[in-house]
């Protein structure tokens, strides 16, 4: 396996584990307490890595952290929450999976990745096949549920560009760097939760249980290896690995739930894991080769040109 490889299917273990999200929600955790389950996912996860690593930010660091974590933790939990509740999870999950297509967007105007045809198709692939995994007949729209679900995937790219973008201070891990942005995301969230829901729900021991796994193995692990993921890979490569995280959601109800999935469902999944695997392909090795090809033999050529005039002076 390669080192692109790699890191690719590490990256991919962030969705993956976050399709797992609804099962543990529905099954494990109280209802109607979206905001409470986002402060805990994020902020017990970040205090737990910063007493790992034990560094803070320093300088500009400390508005950088506060920015990344806003957009990837603290606006996103509260707007994907709420589209959650005012939408069918299939059209929720259907707004949220044109994210690739804001990446491409933003990495234009941000990282000087100019999209292509190749790119934007890819991204629109990956959204339908999403849409044929979830989305079912005479599902109802609400307008804001639909614009909570655009706003929380603009947040989650805008995150992963500027990730993209600001990088990390030298010497601080891609550790250190998740427990900034998780606990920055984390106080985002607690006046908000407090203010909407009240005080915190009664907890019995498979609600504590639900929310260990949401907030060390779906949040802390996987975000680490998403933030990871997105220094080591190009930003529209690594949210082309969103729709995963639907794919999984979709098997998990299979299997635990008893959810059926049809021949429209299983063309989805092969649509939406098609245009991820495709995404993950660099366009750029072919044509490098190919220059890398013509520039040896261009070289070859004036070595063999100044060969002769050399031979031609001699004689």
């Amino acid at each position: 396996m390669s080192r692109k490889a790699a890191v690719v299917a590490l990256t991919a273990l962030a969705p993956i584990s976050w399709g797992s999200t609804y099962f543990v929600t529905t099954e494990f955790l109280p209802p109607d307490r979206p905001l409470f389950t986002g402060l805990m996912r994020a902020l017990p996860a970040g205090l737990l890595l910063l007493a790992l690593t034990r560094k803070l930010p320093r300088g500009a660091w400390w508005w950088k952290s506060a920015v990344l974590g806003g957009l990837n933790i603290g606006a996103f939990f509260p707007l994907l929450f709420l589209a959650a509740y005012r939408l069918p999870g299939g059209v929720a999950a259907v707004v949220g999976s044109v994210g690739p297509l804001f990446v491409v967007g933003l990495a234009a105007l941000f990282l000087g990745d100019r999209p292509t045809v190749r790119s934007l198709l890819t991204a629109i692939a990956a959204a339908f096949g999403v849409s044929l995994v979830v989305l079912k007949a005479g599902a109802a729209l609400d307008l804001v549920g639909v614009a909570a679900g655009l706003l929380s995937a603009l947040s989650m790219s805008a995150g992963t560009v500027f990730t993209k973008r600001w990088g990390r201070p030298e010497g601080v891990g891609a550790l250190a760097l998740t427990g900034w942005q998780l606990t920055a995301g984390g106080l985002i969230i607690l006046p908000i939760a407090f203010l909407v829901e009240g005080a915190p729900p009664a907890l019995d021991s498979t609600s504590l249980l639900g929310y260990a796994y949401l907030a060390f193995g779906n949040t802390a692990i996987s975000y680490f290896l998403w933030f990871r993921g997105i220094e080591r890979l190009s930003a529209s490569s690594v949210t082309l690995l969103g729709p995963l995280s639907p794919i999984a959601a979709a098997v998990i109800g299979w299997v635990a739930l008893g959810q059926a999935l049809g021949p429209v469902q299983l063309a989805g999944m092969g649509v939406a894991f098609g245009a991820t695997l495709f995404g993950q392909l660099n366009p750029r090795t072919r044509a490098s080769r190919k220059t890398q090809s013509f520039s040896s033999a261009e070289r070859n050529g004036q070595e063999l040109s100044m060969d002769l005039e050399v031979s031609s002076v001699r004689r």
